[in-house]
């Protein structure tokens, strides 16, 4: 399975300049690519294969006196970039083909400077880990990194990134067997909201922390300084950074809160069921910022990846599932309630529930009845279930090179 483990990078000022050239140069790669092949499609022409614009925007444009500063940086940056837009349209061919589960992808878009990431892709011929402890990248030298924990194998690929207050990270991509935990005898159905970030099926409650909400009032304070400056000024894009850097905070913990959540729900449970919320559609309403606040699109995802690393049992719960209605004692449907009644009585069977707690384990019953029917992976799903390799893919999608020498290394020694 293939995993991701991200790293902080201090690049010094010389290093910032030549990344800063690489995101350019690999930036010009892709509109140029996709500007012809709109242009081509538009005029009614067959597709540009990749081959072609690899000689015409790369190898020949090199060689021009308007584009020869694409020869500063690495040829596998602009490679890439154009494999990045070549899986794009495949992603928009599959989406409205049916191929690609999900919601519809549309076609891909120009890329500007002023975009808040920045990033390069890199295969295993454009860097290596040193045993100083730095990762040397193809025309910008030995990268300082802070490395919180050791790679489990040698990176398959490395995506270099800037985010929107300055802060360089380093990506790789590594494939490594799953770490398969212990048998259990426990299945856990969860019920996401927004009072309680997660209430269990066995009772137990995981309360929201809101860290939006608590860190409202010095954004606030950041966006009304931010507003005073003039457009274009230095002081406003210092103000635009320490804006972006209170953001970045912000989603920091709650990605940190949920990696902590989420491993031990995984941690605890043989088998984890949830339901699928309508989070875009939930976005949309008076109770949006609560929504984005809570995360819970990203929850699911680190439960979903985290069942297959350590052989548990995942599976939704269709999203039309009446969870609130049903009575979990008897299974008498009672109808739909208002969001401010949290404690109901059955009508058939006069036992009281606690909405969250009733929601969860009818979440519970139907996730058993899905894994029984066989729409669910779990572990024991075949004769071959721990002898093949589990194909999971890393939490965002990269495409990994193979190596063909011994260019990178396991971990860093002497960490």
């Amino acid at each position: 399975m293939q995993l991701r483990y991200n790293y902080r990078a201090y690049p010094d000022a010389t290093q910032r300049r030549a990344l800063a050239q690489a995101f350019g140069c690999a930036r010009v790669v892709w509109n140029d690519c996709l500007r012809d092949r709109k242009e081509a499609h538009e005029a009614g022409l067959p597709y540009v294969k990749s081959a072609e614009l690899s000689r015409l925007r790369i190898t020949e444009a090199k060689r021009s006196e308007e584009r020869a500063w694409l020869a500063d940086v690495s040829a596998v940056v602009l490679q890439q970039s154009l494999r990045d837009l070549d899986t794009a349209y495949k992603n928009f061919f599959d989406s409205i083909m049916g191929k690609r589960r999900g919601r519809k992808v549309g076609l891909p878009r120009y890329k500007s400077k002023k975009d808040t990431r920045q990033s390069i892709r890199l295969n295993t011929n454009a860097f290596s880990l040193q045993e100083n402890g730095t990762v040397y990248l193809a025309k910008v030298g030995h990268v300082k990194v802070k490395w919180s924990r050791r790679l489990p194998a040698a990176p398959t690929s490395l995506t270099v990134t800037k985010d929107s207050c300055g802060r360089y990270f380093l990506s790789f991509v590594v494939d490594t067997d799953p770490d398969i935990l212990p048998s259990l005898e426990t299945d856990a159905g969860i019920d996401l909201g927004l009072s309680a970030f997660a209430v269990l099926s066995d009772g137990r409650k995981i309360g929201s922390p809101r860290f939006l909400r608590r860190a409202e009032k010095k954004l606030k304070r950041l966006q009304r300084d931010l507003s005073r400056k003039a457009k274009g000024s230095k002081n406003r894009a210092k103000a635009r950074i320490k804006v972006a850097r209170q953001h970045a905070k912000v989603a920091d913990r709650r990605r940190d809160w949920h990696h902590k959540a989420s491993t031990q729900i995984i941690r605890d449970s043989q088998a984890v069921y949830v339901e699928d919320l309508a989070v875009s559609g939930l976005g949309r309403t008076r109770l949006a910022k609560s929504v984005h606040d809570a995360g819970w699109s990203a929850f699911v995802g680190m439960l979903e990846y985290k069942a297959v690393k350590h052989g548990r049992t995942f599976a939704k719960v269709e999203r039309a599932f009446p969870s609130s209605q049903v009575c979990s004692a008897c299974g008498f449907r009672d109808g739909p309630k208002p969001l401010h009644v949290r404690e109901w009585t059955c009508g058939a069977c006069g036992t009281v529930h606690d909405r969250d707690h009733n929601a969860a384990r009818n979440v519970l019953f139907e996730g058993r009845r899905i894994v029984a029917a066989g729409r669910a992976e779990t572990i024991n799903a075949s004769w071959s279930a721990g002898k093949t390799r589990t194909k999971v893919p890393a939490q965002r999608v990269e495409a990994g090179s193979h190596r063909k020498g011994q260019t990178t290394q396991a971990g860093i020694p002497g960490l």
